[in-house]
């Protein structure tokens, strides 16, 4: 009995060595399935889904969030590092907000409710600003008095005035009003030449190579400093001075470089540049003839690339123009839109244009869908239009519906290369306009460009209208072209501060955001949501976004970190 228990036990032994290994109790038993659905599932539905309807599920975390890479592209060939652009709006973008944005490693994109002459100075600012040099500083004459020297502290913030013999650029230097020449100074009618540091005294870089005549442009001598670049900044560190003035081979004034501006290029060394080290910056232009002159002064100043401004892209007239814009300038990009549709990127790709801006309707001054019933739910444009753009490698520019970097975040997950915001940096300090106070709260002007206050600035354009139009009031068929239909509204917003503090802080909302979704890379998007299906999402109803935001509180302050 004993031999034949022994022999089983063996045989029992070996059979188990022999028999394949089975799998852990944990593996056959709480095997993981997918929570939620694919953007496939989401999408099929037929349903129009804005942002806040949608939440992304949390992948796994194994990278710091410092590793996320928000490199991205604004268009076929402009890359940017951070995937933030600013809205071509009046109350928005002009080169203040264009430079920080660039600095930030975004764009911005300068409105086209300006003349031809000042969009393109707007540009000019833009393109010149990173280089290094002041081209065209504020500058007094010896005879002027101090006073003039406050003012222009005041309103530009900033001092450390050059003296020329005119008082003009391009004049004999004669030396330079700091605010250690004033600070302490009470008779403020005292003239400039009694307190100013005389040339003699001075620190300068001379360069014999520039020449301060009628024909030189600040293009031209920018080019020509620019080879020494690397020279003066060496000079003014050394000198320990905020500013170093340039001079010719005959003392006359060629440029200024700051040293803040020195320090610039070590604090942001995301900064979105050319090829030629200047920062990016795109336009806005309109769709008709006299558009084309508008794109040409754009050109000439620099400008990396070309919006046209309509609220219904999909049109004859902005084929048209993408048309006479790629044959005439074939090294500027040029982004079309608005669009929410396929058919309508379709449209615009077979006419060569570089990069599509998705949304109509949805921004919140915007009542483009209320007055002509078109439009689409912002998440549903941005993923259906980027799931067929991408795939041509034309990038999307989701437009409109951002209200926090939640909404930056969805819209990156669903396709879209980069996000353009407006509400969200109109109450910034680098906006258009003034600030005012409100029940005692700070308050800055924003509008939509298809309110009436804009339109009768020029924009009236972007909405196939031309209020400048003279028809007669008896024609019935055009009777209705002659009343301003609105689509948008003007109202106010509170005051973010600076963009060198908010858009960091938007930054880095959006860094942790994908870091919570698994995501390092946003170039990894695409194949992460449509091959792999690891990104995944579920709809929300009412009450799951009333759980997903405050409540049941009697009171709170919401803060920020900027």
């Amino acid at each position: 009995f004993l031999a034949v228990n022994f022999n089983m036990s063996v045989k029992a032994d070996v059979e188990q060595k022999e028999a394949p290994l089975k799998k852990s109790i944990f593996t056959d038993y709480f095997e993981p399935y997918d929570c939620g659905l694919s953007a496939t599932d989401v999408f099929s539905k037929k349903f129009g889904y804005t942002y806040d309807d949608l939440i992304l599920l949390p992948g796994h975390i194994d990278f710091s969030v410092h590793d996320v890479n928000l490199s991205s592209r604004f268009s076929k060939n402009i890359a940017l590092k951070t995937p933030l652009v600013s809205s071509p709006m009046d109350t928005v973008t002009e080169h203040a907000m264009a430079i920080g944005m660039a600095l930030e490693g975004g764009i911005g994109v300068i409105h086209y409710n300006l003349p031809i002459e000042e969009q393109a100075h707007e540009v000019e600012l833009v393109k010149l600003y990173e280089n290094g040099f002041i081209t065209r500083p504020r500058t007094l004459s010896p005879m002027d008095p101090v006073s003039k020297v406050d003012k222009i502290k005041s309103k530009y913030n900033f001092s450390g005035v050059p003296i020329t013999e005119t008082g003009q650029m391009g004049a004999k230097l004669v030396g330079i009003v700091t605010n250690r020449d004033i600070d302490f100074l009470e008779d403020r009618a005292t003239l400039i030449k009694d307190v100013m540091t005389p040339f003699s005294e001075m620190v300068t870089a001379k360069d014999s190579q520039v020449s301060m005549d009628s024909a030189s442009t600040p293009s031209a001598v920018i080019m020509s400093l620019s080879q020494r670049l690397t020279e003066y900044n060496e000079i003014l560190v050394k000198c320990k001075k905020s500013k170093l003035p340039i001079v010719d081979a005959n003392q006359k004034l060629v440029a200024l470089m700051s040293r803040s501006d020195l320090l610039t290029n070590q604090q942001y060394p995301n900064a979105n540049k050319d090829s030629k080290k200047r920062l990016r910056c795109a336009a806005a232009i309109g769709t008709r003839e006299h558009d084309k002159k508008r794109l040409n002064a754009l050109v000439e100043k620099g400008v990396d690339a070309v919006v046209i401004d309509s609220s219904q892209g999909d049109s004859i007239f902005q084929q048209n123009m993408i048309r006479y814009a790629k044959k005439q300038w074939p090294s500027v990009d040029v982004v079309g839109g608005n669009i929410v549709t396929v058919r309508q990127a379709f449209n615009l790709i077979k006419c060569g244009v570089d990069g599509l801006r998705v949304g109509m309707g949805i921004g919140s001054i915007c009542t483009t869908q209320e007055v002509t019933a078109c439009g689409r739910p912002q998440a549903s444009a941005v993923y259906h239009v980027s799931n067929y753009s991408n795939r041509l490698q034309v990038p999307v520019i989701a437009d409109g519906g951002v209200r926090n970097t939640g909404h930056i975040i969805k819209a990156l997950v669903l396709g879209a290369s980069s996000v353009m915001m407006g509400s969200m940096l109109a109450g910034t300090e680098e906006s258009p306009g003034q600030f005012f106070y409100q029940d005692g709260v700070k308050l800055k002007k924003y509008r939509g460009m298809g309110s009436l206050e804009a339109m009768k600035k020029g924009s009236d354009e972007r909405y196939f209208t031309n209020l400048k139009a003279t028809r007669s009031m008896h024609d019935v068929d055009t009777r209705s072209h002659q009343v301003a239909i609105a689509q948008g509204v003007s109202g106010t917003v509170v005051d973010k501060g600076s963009l060198k503090r908010y858009l960091p802080y938007l930054i880095g909302g959006v860094r942790h955001g994908f870091q919570d979704l698994g995501i390092q890379n946003v170039g990894d998007i695409s194949a992460q949501r449509e091959k792999s299906k690891n990104i995944r999402f579920e709809i929300r109803s009412a009450a799951a976004q009333k759980e997903g935001s405050v409540h049941s509180l009697y009171s709170y302050a919401k803060t920020t970190g900027y």
